[in-house]
């Protein structure tokens, strides 16, 4: 069984990491493609494309610029400790031990527009580049074009070994869309949570991303490996419903 959360925004490099264990991305030659790329944009051109701010335009051609190999300790950090977002919150992976960090690189996978895919400690640059954006590439016209099947290859690398061989996707459709799914031999569950206002279940963004987070926290720190365990998840105040679920399909609510 592997959790797949999407990347973050926010970005923390300042705070200290709880482990010195790290890996390298798999797909850092990839990355390399896409930066040089960019680095070619002017800073209108990178403002343009991703629909952002002067500040936030700045910040990326900066962070573009200063992007370099080898990754080292000393010029980045592991992805899952960097990521600040919403759903981190609910992972809390800074209260990882080591073990849980080990189980969690077998089990927890971060999909990222700039790493396709990265596995918790691997180590990460600062950057801003979200999967949807409209990059002209060797591939084609965007960065779904240019990942392909190799994240959907990377997750099927990844679970060939475990027993329960579940993808459980508490990412968003935004990055889910960049597993090509006739690439993956495997199952594919999403969690969805609702929280009941007015009397009506309804998904309500921020609450959903933080408890996609609390379910991958919840398979690492007990070790899940079979899809039955996920229907005792009851964090924060959910609760499984079994009536609504089906196999594509599980369904939380809080009341």
């Amino acid at each position: 069984m592997i959790a797949v959360i999407s990347p973050a925004k926010r970005l923390n490099f300042d705070a200290a990491s709880p482990t010195k264990a790290f890996s390298e991305c798999d797909f850092l030659d990839n990355a390399k493609t896409l930066v040089r790329q960019a680095k070619d944009y002017s800073f209108n051109e990178i403002m343009n494309l991703m629909g952002v701010s002067e500040n936030i335009a700045n910040l990326t051609v900066q962070r573009f610029n200063d992007w370099n190999l080898p990754f080292t300790e000393n010029n980045a950090k592991q992805a899952v400790l960097t990521f600040n977002g919403d759903t981190y919150t609910g992972l809390e992976a800074n209260t990882f031990n080591d073990d849980e960090f080990e189980y969690a690189q077998d089990h927890l996978r971060i999909l990222s527009g700039l790493y396709g895919l990265l596995r918790p400690l691997d180590l990460i640059q600062p950057y801003r580049l979200e999967m949807g954006t409209k990059m002209d590439n060797q591939s084609g016209k965007n960065l779904y074009d240019f990942w392909g099947s190799k994240i959907a290859e990377g997750l099927q690398k990844a679970i060939k070994d475990h027993v329960c061989k579940y993808i459980i996707n508490c990412a968003s459709d935004e990055y889910f869309k960049a597993v090509d799914l006739k690439a993956l031999d495997t199952a594919v569950v999403k969690p969805v949570f609702k929280d009941v206002k007015n009397g009506i279940p309804k998904v309500i963004s921020f609450y959903a991303k933080r408890a996609r987070g609390m379910l991958a926290k919840y398979i690492i720190k007990n070790r899940v490996d079979n899809i039955d365990e996920l229907h005792d998840f009851n964090e924060s105040g959910y609760e499984f419903h079994h009536e609504l679920s089906n196999d594509k399909e599980l369904v939380y609510i809080r009341s």
